[in-house]
Formats: structure tokens, sequence, C-alpha cells
């Protein structure tokens, strides 16, 4: 177990070189100035002390080892916008309100979509599995961004039900968290409804069957414990799919997040910005994914992380 850990970290590490690498050489080929609009209202000899401020005027192999060094001490540099504001502390400030949202849509996807899921697969081929799969296939087929605009006007505007923007208590969080989590909910729905019928299948539940177990029993105990194994692996992507999600519902609803630094910075080619959300985001992925290993292997007793598994 323990060699499997280290394994893992020394993947993780590796993992985000290469992201913390790949995002530093982007950053350098994109086209534009990274002040902006002002660097066309700027003297040469101005551009010139900007550029020496922030360390712009080295060679990129300079610059690329001072990054690299400040981002191992959690130094992910000065905002171009904000000049007088640190990446981190925009992270640190900004990111509650995107982790809250994420969190929301998780809990309300994971609830409706495991039930819709279960109740068609025990409803297989019948009128509630039908309704189910449609349901999942209309939450597949509309984006966030087109579904968020929608539950805010007729939810929140026309009907008047709940807030339609905004970030001012429980209940402004409903609709963004619906927006955010509508194909969430479709994709965790079609997963679990897939592996429960492959699970009502084995030999098992049918032996269990035959010792006159209950049908409850057999459900609660057998079969959705081992029908929510695949779940289980893809709730770190999702989750880390719905903080980075909430990038345009922030927009849409006015929520304090980092989307809308996110976007500004794009706009202005705020290079620091980019580069900090993305190893930002990149971290938390990291992090969960190893997360959801080991919680994949404490829920199924029949994993044994033992040598020859972890090569």
């Amino acid at each position: 177990m323990l060699r499997y850990l280290l394994r893992r970290l020394v993947y993780m590490v590796i993992t985000l070189w290469l992201i913390v690498t790949f995002t530093f050489v982007l950053m350098k080929n994109l086209p534009g100035d990274p002040f902006g609009e002002d660097s066309q209202k700027m003297t040469a000899e101005q551009r010139q002390i900007l550029y020496a401020q922030y360390g712009l005027d080295k060679p990129v192999w300079e610059q690329y080892l001072k990054y690299m060094n400040n981002v191992l001490h959690g130094d992910l540099g000065v905002s171009y916008a904000f000049p007088t504001r640190k990446v981190t502390d925009i992270i640190q400030q900004a990111f509650p309100a995107s982790l809250e949202l994420g969190l929301w849509a998780l809990a309300v996807a994971i609830v409706v979509g495991l039930i819709l899921g279960i109740i068609a697969a025990l409803n297989h081929n019948k009128g509630l599995d039908v309704t189910a799969m449609f349901t999942a296939i209309v939450g597949i087929s509309i984006p966030s961004f087109v579904l968020g605009p929608l539950l805010s006007y007729f939810v929140g505007v026309k009907l008047g039900w709940l807030p339609p923007g905004m970030w001012t208590g429980p209940s402004s969080r409903i609709l963004p968290a619906l927006a955010l989590s509508f194909g969430t909910i479709a994709i965790l729905a079609r997963l679990m409804r897939t592996s429960m019928l492959d699970v009502l299948n084995q030999d098992y539940i049918k032996t269990a069957r035959a010792k006159g177990l209950s049908s409850s029993t057999i459900v609660i105990r057998h079969t959705i414990r081992n029908a929510i194994l695949p779940v289980v692996t893809v709730l770190g992507p999702v989750f880390v799919g719905l903080i980075t999600g909430t990038l345009v519902i922030e927009q849409i609803f006015v929520v304090p997040g980092l989307g809308k630094h996110f976007v500004q910075s794009i706009y202005s080619n705020d290079y620091t910005m980019i580069t900090g959300l993305t190893i930002f985001y990149a971290f938390i992925l990291v992090v969960v994914l190893f997360i959801t290993d080991i919680i994949y292997g404490l829920i199924d007793p029949r994993i044994r992380l033992t040598k020859g598994a972890s090569k």
C-alpha cells in the first residue's frame, strides 16, 4: 500500500511539472501584449520599465526557472491586471464561492442521478425507465450555458420562485447548481443504470434471491453497493469538471467566484492569472484523482493494492 501511494505521488509531481511547463510555454506564445490596450499608449521607455519590473526582459529559460522556483514556494506571481494583488490572494478570496457552487452541483447530481439510474434499472424497459433515460438524454443535449439563462429567466424572473442571480443566500444557490449539474445528472443516471443492470444479472444476485432474501435487501445491500463502484471512479473528474464548469455559470448568475477573473484574464492577456488558475485547477484535479483511487480501493473489498497490481 505504501509503495503504491509513493508511486502515485511521483506521478502527481511529474504531471504537475508537465502542466506548469506546457502552460508557461503556451503563455509565451500567445499573440498580443501582456499589458493589453495600455501598451499602445506607452512609450518605449515605459514598456521597458514594466518588462523589467515583471522580469519579462530576461531570457525565456531564465523566466522559466524563476517561475518554477516561485511555484514551488507557492507564489503564482502578481496579476498584470491588478498590479497590487497576488494571484494566490485572488484565488483565496474568490475560490470559496466557486467551490461552494461546485459542491452544491455535485450533491444535486449525485442524489438525482443515482436515484434516476436506480429507478430506471429496477424498471427496465418500462415507463419509468424510458422517462428517466429521456431525461438523461435531454440533460446531455442541453449545455449549461443554455440552461442557465433559461432557468434564470423563467424560474427567477417570470415565476419569481427563486433569485435569478447574485450570491445572496441559500436560495440563490439552487438555480446555478441545477444549471451546472444537469448534464452531470444525465451522465451519472446512465452510468448507474448500466451498472445496476449488469449487477442484477450476476450469479450472486440470483443466489441471494434463491436464499429468499427480500428484494429491498438485495437491492440495498448487494446491488447498489457493487453497482456504485463505476460511479465512484468518475466522481473525481466530475467534481473537478463541475468546479471548472462554474466559469460560465458564474457569469450568468453573477457569482463572485474565479470565473470572472479567468474570463477577464483571457481578454486582457493577464499571463500570470491564466497560468496561476490553470495550475491551481490542475492541482485540484490531480489530488482529487488520487483520493478517488484510494476511496475506490476502500469501497470494493475485492481490490487489493498488491505489489503486482501496482505495477
